[in-house]
């Protein structure tokens, strides 16, 4: 066969997935990143961040996740840490929500312990304590959603990262005493929910600086 004769065959591009096409997980964890990123940058607020992810996971197909990044950059957190490298790590690969929950009990987290991008609180008749002080930061938003009815939960963040939050409370009270980090590494902890006769309250812990905390490890690992 003389391979010069043989006409070659275009290769047409490979374009944007149908928008009938089922979405997939991937494609749903894309637009939740965009989403993320755009919450960080002050582009979206936290009530319409918690609104668009929402409604990225009821997504069906391809065609309802594009119009909730349409009046956003397309860009993706691998190119902004490209351009920017957290100080505080490297960023963790998605996973699932961590859930903390007490019914008619309490539930703890303090400590060292490696905060994951996504949080599920749930109280009812009881408490949840969330204390982030001297936790490592995997990414640069975490996003704690907290639920109380009949009962509390309470979030704790070093001084230095940037707090902001967007909730009700419904005969309780729904708290977040908003912080804006002056060092554009900080981490951001977005807190979204409710109370019902209950108290969700997130604010920051006098004295605790997450700068402490890397000093520690660099003296704990020779650094």
């Amino acid at each position: 066969m003389d391979l010069e004769k043989q006409p070659q065959q275009p290769v047409a591009p490979a374009g944007p997935a149908p928008a009938g096409i089922r979405a997939s997980d991937a494609d749903r964890d894309r637009i939740a990143d965009i989403l993320r990123e755009a919450m960080v940058e002050g582009r979206l607020t936290a009530e319409e961040h918690a609104e668009r992810i929402d409604l990225v996971y009821r997504a069906k197909t391809v065609g309802e996740l594009q119009p909730l990044v349409q009046d956003l950059p397309a860009h993706g957190p691998a190119e902004r840490r490209a351009e920017t490298p957290y100080g505080y790590g490297p960023e963790g690969p998605a996973g699932p929500a961590g859930n903390l929950v007490a019914v008619f009990s309490s539930s703890t987290r303090r400590g060292r312990w490696r905060v994951g991008g996504r949080t599920n609180a749930f109280s009812l008749f009881g408490s949840v304590e969330i204390d982030l002080t001297e936790a490592l930061f995997g990414q640069r938003l975490t996003v704690i959603n907290a639920t109380s009815l009949f009962g509390s939960v309470e979030i704790r963040v070093p001084e230095n990262i940037s707090l902001r939050g967007s909730g009700t409370g419904i005969f309780g009270n729904f708290e977040v005493d908003t912080l804006e980090s002056t060092d554009p590494e900080a981490p951001v902890v977005v807190v979204n929910g409710y109370s019902v006769f209950g108290h969700v309250e997130a604010k920051p812990k006098r004295g605790k600086l997450i700068a402490n905390l890397h000093d520690q490890l660099r003296k704990h690992l020779g650094r």
